[in-house]
């Protein structure tokens, strides 16, 4: 017991680094029609800042299989904490002092979208490495603080315009900033365990050569792809059912859509002694594949929002329930695996909205129409569960 309150600073670190995430996930997207009156960025160019931080995230989570373990985990992380931190004061700075501040925004973008991405692939596996019980609790607790980090951004930021003005933006991204800035030094000094001694861990040819694991990424793609094929349509989706403005649609859309995943998140960290892990994410699949029908294919607005909210608590522990089974079945998959599955999470949350957004175009703006196509996200994920039933990972075994 006392061994392990040690490690209570170390998972108060990592909380605050996936806050951290949240806050730079979900800050400029508050901002974009106002870089578009303040600078006179064109929407064209204003969408290709959310391209760049995912495209950022993605290269990083492919690169970090090769050079995390080479560095060490303590530097990385806080080096993650670091360089969002920089990216934060950047965008206050950069625009104003650029002569291309859409330039400035998208050096600042890419400095905060590097520590996203090494939060995605470190975070989790130094829980996992902790000796705490209750690991699957623990985990979905865990990413339970991105949900109430995006609540704590969107909420806190729609309060500090309405009252400030939201010309003072950049004051509040150096108020943001504070939050990484605090947690660099939380793990410089934190307890760290090793996830995989050295010389244990699966080669990586050997450890992409699992069938098991390429089940686990497609599922982490369709986790992804579920969560946020809504998330992202949902302010524009309540905004045009209900009728609403933008500031309601944001905090009655992703706001509620977080807090629902959110809650899933923690009961599930509660009572996850009590259920197994795999028919609960079947069950969840199965209610997220409801939502989505819900949602596209209601004519009232309300049952729309209704769809809208369960989804995110449909999908809370799909992502880090796959990190679990992951660990379980794979337990020496060391970092590459956790690389792999945060690769593939953030391939699916890429590709997804512009799915949506690209069929809902076709079909003459209904975004309807489009959340009615990326049901196939939710559907796949059941079938996949279903095909991992009773699959075992022999990686264990030493290689002959």
């Amino acid at each position: 017991m006392t061994d392990n309150r040690k490690y209570q600073k170390t998972l108060a670190a990592c909380y605050l680094g996936f806050v951290t995430q949240a806050i730079t996930a979900n800050f400029a997207p508050l901002l974009f029609l106002t870089f578009q009156n303040t600078y006179g960025i064109s929407l064209e160019k204003i969408a290709l800042i959310p391209a760049v931080f995912y495209l950022t995230q993605l290269l990083i989570d492919l690169g970090a299989a090769r050079f995390v373990d080479k560095i060490g985990y303590r530097v990385c992380v806080a080096a993650s904490q670091a360089v969002s931190a920089a990216g934060l004061v950047l965008l206050a700075v950069l625009p104003e002092i650029l002569s291309a501040p859409f330039l400035g925004i998208l050096i600042a973008v890419i400095f905060y979208a590097i520590g996203s991405g090494l939060v995605e692939v470190l975070v989790s596996p130094i829980v996992e490495a902790c000796p705490f019980e209750n690991k699957e609790g623990r985990m979905s607790l865990l990413h339970s603080f991105y949900c109430w980090g995006a609540v704590g951004v969107i909420a806190g930021s729609t309060l500090f315009f309405a009252v400030f003005g939201i010309e003072n933006w950049r004051i509040l991204a150096l108020i943001w900033a504070l939050v990484p800035l605090v947690n660099v030094f939380q793990f410089l000094t934190c307890p760290m365990e090793r996830l995989v001694e050295d010389g244990e861990g699966l080669p990586l040819r050997r450890l992409l050569g699992l069938p098991l694991l390429w089940m686990m990424i497609l599922l982490m793609i369709c986790s992804g792809a579920s969560e946020v094929a809504m998330a992202q349509w949902a302010s524009a989706f309540i905004e045009s059912a209900l009728g609403v403005s933008k500031t309601v649609g944001d905090l009655a859309g992703p706001c509620l859509f977080a807090v629902f995943m959110g809650i899933s998140r923690i009961l599930y960290g509660k009572m996850s002694e009590k259920l197994n892990l795999s028919k609960t994410m079947l069950l969840c699949g199965l209610l997220c594949v409801a939502c989505y029908l819900l949602a596209a294919l209601s004519s009232l607005p309300i049952l729309g929002l209704i769809g809208c909210a369960l989804c995110g608590f449909s999908v809370g522990i799909m992502w880090p329930g796959t990190i679990s089974l992951s660990s379980q079945k794979c337990p020496n998959g060391g970092t590459a695996m956790f690389a792999f599955l945060a690769l593939a999470g953030d391939l699916g949350a890429t590709v997804s909205p512009a799915i949506v957004g690209g069929i809902s175009e076709l079909a003459g703006g209904g975004l309807k129409t489009g959340l009615l196509a990326a049901v196939i996200f939710p559907v796949l994920l059941v079938v996949v569960l279903l095909a991992a039933q009773g699959k075992v990972c022999f990686c264990k075994s030493k290689e002959k």
